[in-house]
Formats: structure tokens, sequence, C-alpha cells
């Protein structure tokens, strides 16, 4: 299967732009053109175009938050997993994610009394 041709305008970046920011736009951008490309049957396809056209718009208004860019990523990797023409993409995109940082409930827990070590007194 050929490449889609990618545009010009997917280097450009807005000056002065967070490059995280212009990392996501490229891979959300990358991952709904090969989407588009990829000719046979998904029964999650549409799901996965609706989903990275949430993530467009966050991009585009500025209102990205991790644990929003997770449950979509989360959403897109369900529909567009399994397929290995996909995984390159599906991958950037994960990748440009993991830059804004963990998701705040992935945060490591406090230490449970049960879990330290025994005590060595006596």
């Amino acid at each position: 299967m050929g490449q889609c041709a990618r545009p010009a305008a997917d280097r450009d970046e807005v000056c002065g732009e967070d490059p995280r920011v212009a990392g996501l736009r490229r891979a959300v951008g990358r991952l709904r053109r090969e989407l588009a490309c990829y000719r046979p049957q998904l029964s999650d396809r549409q799901v996965a175009e609706e989903e990275l056209a949430v993530l467009d718009a966050a991009v585009a208004d500025g209102s990205i938050s991790v644990p929003r860019l997770r449950t979509s990523l989360l959403v897109v990797t369900s529909a567009l997993g399994s397929v290995s023409a996909l995984a390159e993409p599906v991958a950037a995109l994960r990748c440009a994610i993991d830059l804004f940082g963990p998701s705040p409930s992935s945060s490591p827990r406090p230490a449970h009394p049960s879990d330290r070590a025994p005590s060595t007194h006596g």
C-alpha cells in the first residue's frame, strides 16, 4: 500500500507555539491522513475519525487537558490498535500525548502502611 502525500503545511509551526502542541498537531494530522488512505473496512473507523476530530479541535482552540488527551488516546487505540498498517501513526500519537506528562489519575498513590517492610525492632 502506498503512502499518502504529506502536505508541506504539515511541517509549518505557529511562531511561539508550544512544541508539544505542534507535535500533537502533526501526529493527529498524520493519523487522520493515513486513516483516510486506509481503504479496508474498519468497524470502528467512524469512532476513530470522530475522536481525532475532537483532538484536532482541542489543539486548534487550545483546550488541551491531559486527562482528555489520555481518554482520546484510549479511544483511538481501541479503534485502530490492531491495524498494523496504522501502527506507526498511532504510536506517534501516543508519543505526542506522552509529552504532556502522565494523567493526574495515574500519579503514584501514597504508600499504604501495610506496603512497608516489616520493622526489625528487638
